[in-house]
């Protein structure tokens, strides 16, 4: 197994047109956060990344959004993914679509999601299987510079462990296609506890995996 932190950066595309079907992609997930966001409730939601501030959130209870990305121009603030300018505990949920896929140190992401979000509060997060025809096709040799392949992919179950070690429990996952017989989609949401009682966390991981995850 590779290591999860590498050196290289890698720039994230901020928009879904970027990436390959990538508008198939966002329906998806769309459909999928469409059911999660009447479950939400809170004063605060994080969307990190171009490609979270495109998905539409307007039917969410949590009605203050935070979109956080540099070239996009929905965002509303500018930031540093590792070093997030808010204090603790500042958000309900948390969105980040294909975030991990593009991320130098992933562990070290997730732990500054969870500084940012309340006890009981929810991540939603995507990305890519690297074992799904989508995933194969990235040896091929044009592809290897073009997103979603230009990222790294990684196995839901692989993705799902590093929650579990910040406390989330997986509550969802499912795995779909995001075009016929090319795309399958993995979804996770995870919610946030607090003690002394058992801490849970709901992560949702939604691209080609989705999983839903609470903390305990």
């Amino acid at each position: 197994m590779k290591p999860a932190r590498i050196l290289k950066q890698i720039d994230p595309p901020y928009t879904w047109s970027q990436v390959t079907n990538g508008a198939w992609a966002a329906e998806l997930l769309q459909a999928q956060l469409d059911e999660w966001w009447p479950k939400l409730f809170g004063y605060h939601m994080l969307k990190l990344g171009g490609l979270s501030c495109e998905l539409a959130s307007g039917h969410c209870n949590i009605q203050h959004q935070i979109c956080i990305d540099k070239f996009n121009p929905l965002h509303n603030v500018v930031a540093d993914p590792f070093a997030l300018p808010f204090i603790e505990k500042s958000f309900d949920a948390c969105v980040i679509a294909h975030q991990l896929d593009y991320c130098a140190d992933p562990h070290r992401l997730l732990r500054e999601l969870d500084r940012v979000t309340v006890d009981d509060g929810y991540m939603l997060i995507s990305g890519s299987n690297p074992v799904s025809l989508l995933g194969l096709r990235g040896w091929l040799p044009w592809n290897r510079k073009r997103y979603p392949w230009l990222g790294r992919m990684f196995m839901p179950m692989r993705v799902k462990d590093w929650l579990g070690v910040l406390n989330y429990e997986v509550v969802f996952h499912e795995n779909f296609a995001i075009v016929p017989a090319t795309h399958h989609q993995p979804a996770r949401h995870g919610r946030k506890g607090c003690y002394p009682r058992p801490a849970h966390r709901l992560a949702a991981c939604i691209s080609l995996w989705p999983v839903s995850a609470r903390c305990r």
